[in-house]
């Protein structure tokens, strides 16, 4: 199998099919999810829906440069979203998380392989090979974080756990 399409494919399990790492993925734990308790604040901790709309940022900003766009995001603006405030609003959003993140696979599986080496953008972004692998380990990263939010806040307010 070609290197670009086994990293498509690792992409998508992490956001959304996977099981082999985490034993869960983004879509598993967001997709029945109430919007009330994805944004439900627990002391200092990062709400659900805000580490979600996080990875949503890089994916939608990487798959931006991959259709030949420019790279237009910025860590400092990776949290600065809009409040959810219904179910409608939640679900839309998941909605572009998945279309997006298939859209980004699917430019992954398309990459020629020898572009893996080559620059993202400019020389100190790294490769492409880099920035896959980077926005794969921080998918699991903050996947990691909503598993543990979920649990603490069945525990607090006896949410139930699917």
């Amino acid at each position: 199998m070609k290197a670009t399409v086994q990293l498509a494919n690792r992409f998508r399990e992490i956001i959304l099919n996977g099981t082999w790492i985490a034993n869960t993925n983004y879509k598993d734990q967001l997709e029945h999810l109430d919007w009330e308790i994805a944004t439900t604040h627990l002391d200092a901790l990062n709400t659900i829906a805000a580490l979600a709309q996080h990875v949503h940022y890089y994916v939608n900003g990487i798959k931006n440069v991959f259709k030949g766009g420019k790279l237009e995001i910025r860590d400092k603006y990776s949290f600065d979203f809009p409040a959810i405030k219904s179910q409608e609003e939640w679900e839309g959003f998941l909605i572009k998380f998945w279309a997006d993140a298939e859209q980004l696979a699917e430019l992954m599986a398309q990459l020629p392989a020898e572009k893996l080496h080559q620059s993202f953008v400019d020389d100190k972004y790294g490769t492409y090979q880099r920035n896959i692998d980077g926005i794969i380990e921080h998918g699991y990263y903050h996947l990691g974080q909503i598993v543990l939010i979920r649990k603490l806040l069945s525990y607090h307010q006896e949410i139930p756990q699917e």
